[in-house]
This record gives structure tokens, C-alpha cells and sequence, in this order.
């Protein structure tokens, strides 16, 4: 689902545009952290992004940088991932992107969201909470 909300200007300028571009940039982090693909990762976040949620009842409060220390020693394809956007909003250069990963490390699923910023001119993920939804991490994780 998608919806795009009037800007200052009373007019939606690119609605399917920017809606192309924002699911570009979360399809861009799914794929980073399946195949522990850091470059994918850089490009779809914010240098200053951080991440949010608990695992397992362990609480993260952290930068992004993190997320990409962990996609790279432990992505999260191990044979069973997947993810669907569920739902993109988007209100002039501001949107929000809900996103569902199922088979995370084998069996951990989780809902994402997104919030995202178009920052000169490119949309970039400025904040990822997480909710696990189910499944165990593996040990070390």
C-alpha cells in the first residue's frame, strides 16, 4: 500500500517516482543484510542512521554501523529469507516504509520500520525500529 500526502505546494509531484525510489532503498537494505552486502547497505542508510528493537530480549540502541558489522559476519540468508514491503507513506521529502522479513538466520522473523528522508535530492533510511516477531537467533548472535 502506498499513499502520498500533499506537500506545501497543495500538488503530489512524483508520487510513483518517489514511490519507486523509496522501495528501491528498502529493497537495497533487505538485500545488504541477506548477503551481508555492505556496499548495498551504505547506500540505503544515512551515514548517521541508528537502529532500534529487542532480540531475544536484548535491547539495541545503536548506529547503523552495527547493523553492518553484523550483516557482514552473519547475513541473514542462510537458505530460508525473505521480505515483502508491507506498506509505503510518504508526505513530501519524508516517508516511512514497513517492511516484513521472515526466515532471518534460518528461522527469526521480524517487522521493519523504516523512516526515510529524501536528503538532497535521494532517499536515504534515517531510523530502523525493529519488532521480533518470532523464531531464535542462533548462538552468538
Amino acid at each position: 500500500m502506498a499513499q502520498a500526502k500533499e506537500g506545501p505546494t497543495g500538488a503530489a509531484a512524483d508520487v510513483v517516482g518517489d514511490y519507486d525510489a523509496i522501495c528501491r532503498v528498502l529493497q537495497l537494505c533487505t538485500e545488504g543484510e541477506a548477503k551481508g552486502d555492505i556496499a548495498k547497505l551504505q547506500e540505503a542508510f544515512h551515514a548517521d542512521a541508528r537502529m532500534f528493537g529487542s532480540l531475544a530480549g536484548e535491547r539495541y540502541d545503536v548506529p547503523i554501523a552495527e547493523l553492518f558489522a553484523l550483516a557482514e559476519s552473519a547475513p541473514a540468508d542462510t537458505g530460508t529469507y525473505r521480505s515483502r514491503i508491507l506498506s509505503v507513506q510518504q508526505t513530501g521529502d519524508a516517508a516511512v516504509g514497513v517492511v516484513a522479513e521472515e526466515g532471518y538466520w534460518g528461522s527469526v522473523s521480524f517487522v521493519d520500520y523504516f523512516q526515510l528522508a529524501r536528503i538532497e535530492g535521494v532517499w536515504k533510511i534515517v531510523c530502523k525500529l525493529f519488532a521480533h516477531t518470532g523464531g531464535e537467533p542462533p548462538e552468538g548472535i
